[in-house]
């Protein structure tokens, strides 16, 4: 039968049924009839074919325990007799999803389903789902459910930690031996202050706004590094974020000692979640001294103090998939911006870095990606020597020592005014775990004193290295290249081997 109820044929008018032994009708819904009735207790035991006559007792061959099955064609009632009616059923299939649609038995004696289903799910009633055709949803509910009071519920959650300290150590072939460390506050609020000394020890005070706070210190054996900032990414309660710093920086370069101490002051805002837009103020007071070469008009001009003032915007469009070491994607990034003060220029730059993913495992990992970076820079005539362009070293043209690859004057590395700088580059993995990675390179390009190109000034340092990544010790993969110039200018200075080596905990 439809839905499988009921199951196996059921006594005419008359039958006299023999003593049961176990249950064929393994229906829920099935109740056994009043006595004196049979008991369907357990099922009947039958030796003889069923014969279904007005004056013939029911003894039929075998109990039914299940709907019987036609083959591929449609199901036919099976032939009980001449004078046997079966019954006919309307309405849908019981079953739990629809407990108030039952079976209405037009013939027969089989009592309907109770209308409280929800718990037959035997006798081969099949569930249905509300995608299913004809689902209805049940409204009638039993007064226990509808009456219920409420039970209230606590539910108690606890912060992560949002604080973070961390100390290392960076050795590079540009700046030697840095230490690092830092504070850190994810939730910072700058409008709660402490009120008691309980404040600080359970971690109330400065804390829940949301605000990045970071303090820095970097101190080296040639660059000092401080630094203190505040981020608020939903600046004045709107979309744009916000960041404040204030910082000083000292460097011993080869021809003179540089320090810096000043502020900034940036706004951002996302376009779309790849592109965003920002601006930033920047005020700074430079001091140039010790200079190793005296009587070089660009190097004379800069020292002692200036102060610096300028205004930024720029547009950025990132779809790398990992900011270190990214495999696939591209970042651009163009910016203008103009100083005033003692030094008044202006300076547009321009940055792209595309990534290709050549092939993979069927995992994901064991990438090979191929890689291609250019930068392009022009800045004022009235640009000082501390903020004109300069190549050589790590991160620039690699082959030559930091700052090795620029102009001079007077024995002086003066940089220039114009900058274009390229690298092509392709990692693939040397080991299953994708922990030490291989690479080939090569770097090219040239920093002019003015805006031009020229041959005799143009930098090709071809080259391999390696990539080590240490997830205990960083973000940044360890990095270790060889190059090897093969076009360059007389007074360059060649470094054949570059390095990064960077731990933080």
């Amino acid at each position: 039968m439809p839905g499988g109820y009921p199951r196996g044929p059921q006594p005419v008018s008359g039958g006299t049924p023999q003593v049961p032994n176990a249950n064929p009708y393994a229906n829920p819904y099935m109740t056994p009839p009043a006595a004196p009735g049979p008991n369907y207790s357990t099922a009947p035991t039958y030796n003889a074919a069923p014969t279904y006559g007005a004056t013939q007792p029911y003894n039929p061959a075998q109990p039914y325990n299940a709907a019987p099955t036609y083959g591929t064609q449609p199901a036919q009632q099976p032939a009980y007799g001449q004078n046997y009616t079966p019954p006919q059923y309307t309405g849908q299939p019981v079953n739990a999803m629809q407990p108030n649609v039952a079976y209405q038995p037009q013939q027969g004696s089989l009592p309907a389903p109770p209308a409280d289903a929800m718990s037959g799910l035997g006798g081969g009633i099949t569930p249905v789902t509300p995608g299913d055709p004809g689902f209805q949803p049940r409204t009638n509910f039993p007064p226990e459910v509808l009456n219920a009071t409420p039970t209230p519920l606590d539910v108690f959650v606890e912060e992560t930690r949002t604080g973070q300290f961390m100390f290392g150590v960076t050795v590079n072939s540009n700046a030697g031996l840095i230490g690092n460390i830092v504070i850190s506050e994810r939730n910072f609020d700058i409008m709660n202050p402490p009120t008691s000394w309980d404040d600080f020890a359970v971690g109330r005070a400065w804390r829940g706004a949301g605000q990045g706070f970071r303090i820095e210190a970097q101190p080296g054996t040639v660059l000092q590094r401080y630094l203190v900032s505040l981020t608020e990414p939903y600046f004045l309660g709107t979309n744009i974020s916000f960041d404040s710093s204030a910082y000083y920086f000292n460097r011993v370069y080869f021809d003179w000692t540089e320090a810096r101490v000043g502020g900034r002051l940036g706004w951002g805002y996302r376009l779309t979640p790849d592109l965003s837009i920002s601006t930033s103020l920047r005020a700074e007071d430079v001091d140039i001294i010790n200079p190793r070469v005296h009587g070089v008009p660009e190097l004379d001009r800069a020292l002692g103090h200036s102060d610096i003032f300028s205004g930024k915007v720029a547009l950025t469009h990132d779809t790398r998939d990992i900011p270190f070491s990214p495999t696939q994607g591209h970042l651009i990034t163009a910016s203008f911006e103009q100083a005033f003060g003692e030094f008044s220029f202006p300076r547009g730059d321009f940055e792209l870095a595309q990534y290709f993913l050549v092939r993979q495992r069927p995992d994901g990992s064991g990438r090979h990606t191929a890689g291609f970076i250019t930068k392009l820079g022009v800045t004022g005539s009235d640009t000082p020597i501390f903020e004109n362009y300069f190549a050589g070293g790590f991160s620039t043209i690699r082959g030559f020592q930091f700052r090795g690859a620029s102009p001079k004057s007077g024995g002086v590395t003066i940089g220039g005014q114009f900058q274009w700088l390229n690298s092509a580059e392709y990692y693939f993995p040397l080991t299953a775990d994708d922990m030490i990675r291989g690479t080939v390179f090569c770097d090219f390009g040239t920093v002019e004193t003015s805006v031009a190109l020229h041959p005799d000034q143009f930098r090709v340092a071809p080259g391999f290295g390696f990539r080590i990544n240490v997830p205990a010790m960083g973000p940044a993969p360890l990095a270790f290249d060889f190059a090897f110039p093969v076009a360059q200018a007389d007074t360059d200075h060649k470094q054949l081997f570059s390095f990064f080596f960077g731990a933080s905990r």
